[in-house]
């Protein structure tokens, strides 16, 4: 059984998808399970392992998906002899700790074109701890002296390069191709697509006329609407590495789980 959990862990960790993991750390008495059994549990509910069942394990499954949204970890208590073990048949006599602990993926970034803002954006984003993937068409972008921070660069036609790659929903994607037809063959290839983060850089004319396009293929609403574009924190950025620095401030918003407007907020009472 801990291989099974350990090994949904790696591969929770190697495709950046949050997940908790329950730990027991003590027992007094009779408990189901022993010190050392384990759950991971992800954040839609899925669980891998067990603590012993029932409603316990319900609980300490319910603090695990809150654990991956506040980030902190901690202790749950349990008695198995008072009148809520009684009410589910689990009269043990014994109690016991678990430990909960949420996992900390790197998550991956792709980002979709290799110019001088994807330079920037690669480095930073690199540095706070993304998996970076660059992809664009020319080879003489999209190399390893260009960027050596990347984990994976692809020399490849974008469009069809996204369309058959497999980005799992935790990742992050970044649109900043060289111009307007890239930017939408691009869109138009991640359409739809779970993903935790899809932002596109442009002028607001420019992302309104691709949104009208998406739109016009079908592109669902929903999905248009959680799009970040014109991409970044609003922080007056004009050059490429003030560009990045808003596209990563905003990458890390996302991940930490404050709002854009929230952090708008805490830049213009910091002034």
């Amino acid at each position: 059984m801990h291989e099974a959990v350990f090994a949904a862990a790696l591969r929770a960790l190697e495709q950046g998808e949050d997940a908790a993991l329950v730990t027991i750390v003590s027992t007094q008495g009779s408990t189901p399970q022993r010190v050392g059994a384990r759950m991971l549990v992800f954040a839609d509910g899925r669980s891998v392992g067990t603590i012993g069942g029932g409603c316990y394990e319900n609980d300490a499954a319910g603090k695990a998906r809150e654990s991956l949204r506040t980030r902190k970890a901690g202790i749950a208590r349990y008695d198995l002899s008072d009148a809520l073990a009684e009410e589910n048949g689990l009269i043990c006599g014994g109690r016991m700790e678990v430990f909960i602990e949420p996992l900390e993926p790197s998550p991956r970034l792709v980002i979709v074109g290799a110019g001088h803002v994807s330079q920037h954006v690669a480095k930073m984003a690199a540095d706070v701890g993304f998996r970076v993937q660059v992809v664009d068409d020319r080879e003489s972008f999209a190399n390893r002296e260009r960027f050596p921070s990347a984990e994976e660069l692809a020399v490849a036609d974008i469009a069809g390069f996204l369309a058959g790659s497999d980005i799992p929903p935790a990742a992050y994607v970044v649109v900043v191709t060289r111009g307007h037809t890239h930017d939408l063959a691009a869109m138009r290839a991640l359409a739809g697509r779970p993903l935790q983060y899809v932002g596109m850089i442009g002028s607001r004319a420019k992302v309104a006329r691709i949104f009208d396009a998406l739109a016009s293929d079908g592109a669902p609403a929903d999905w248009l609407r959680q799009v970040r574009a014109p991409i970044g924190l609003q922080i007056g950025a004009v050059t490429p590495a003030e560009i990045a620095v808003s596209i990563v401030a905003e990458l890390v918003a996302v991940r930490r789980g404050v709002t854009a407007e929230a952090a708008s907020a805490a830049m213009k009472d910091r002034r």
